[in-house]
């Protein structure tokens, strides 16, 4: 979008600068926009393969080991193959979006497909944080029913009458975790989509300006 602000200025500074029409405008922008979709395609699978790696490199860790030990296949596995469902079937929209970016063949087409890329890039961004808070929730549950230390002073603050404050503890502490992990996440998507979503959004608004001309 620079170079195109560039091209304006210059219309401006000097007459006899070559004239650029609609048509000429709509392939700078429809490149621009079909390399962006493509980077959310591409930036989607090195982040999903990225967080598969850290996965991996944890599985050996003291306290994952101990909570594979507890027994709750039959809830985590559920979970993981949903979660690895939904985010194929993202990828799938991302690569489509592309590809539809790719072959528009007017503007008012490009732009609709702006805006979907658009709404397919937030729909993913509240589906990880959505799957993420369901995932640390059932996480926490099954820490309170399985860790001997955990169910050591569940005991100890039933016993005293403060079983509610113990679990109060917990929900606060919780919620905390998730408020953190909420921020990083949200700059960590902001800096990765968010950038390239703010330039799609700016190709719309030339797209509709150069429309009504």
């Amino acid at each position: 979008m620079d170079e195109l602000k560039q091209l304006k200025k210059d219309w401006q500074k000097d007459k006899k600068f070559p004239k650029i029409n609609k048509s000429e405008i709509y392939k700078f922008l429809h490149k621009k926009s079909s390399s962006i979709v493509k980077w959310i395609f591409i930036i989607s699978i090195i982040e999903f393969s990225f967080w598969s790696i850290i996965s991996f490199l944890i599985k050996d860790n003291e306290n994952q080991q101990r909570f594979d030990e507890y027994g709750m296949e039959y809830i985590i596995w559920p979970l993981m193959i949903t979660g690895y469902v939904v985010l194929f079937y993202f990828f799938v929209l991302f690569y489509r979006n592309y590809k539809s970016i790719s072959t528009t063949v007017n503007s008012k087409a490009l732009m609709e497909q702006i805006l979907k890329t658009r709404k397919t890039v937030k729909y993913y961004v509240v589906f990880n944080l959505i799957f993420l808070y369901i995932s640390m929730a059932i996480g926490v549950m099954i820490e309170l029913n399985n860790n001997p230390d955990v169910l050591l002073q569940t005991s100890k603050f039933t016993e005293s009458g403060d079983f509610y404050i113990f679990y109060g503890i917990v929900i606060l502490i919780t919620l905390l975790a998730m408020g953190v992990i909420t921020v990083f996440f949200l700059i960590f998507y902001y800096l990765i989509y968010g950038i390239l979503l703010k330039k799609l959004k700016k190709n719309y608004k030339e797209l509709k300006a150069i429309e009504k001309q």
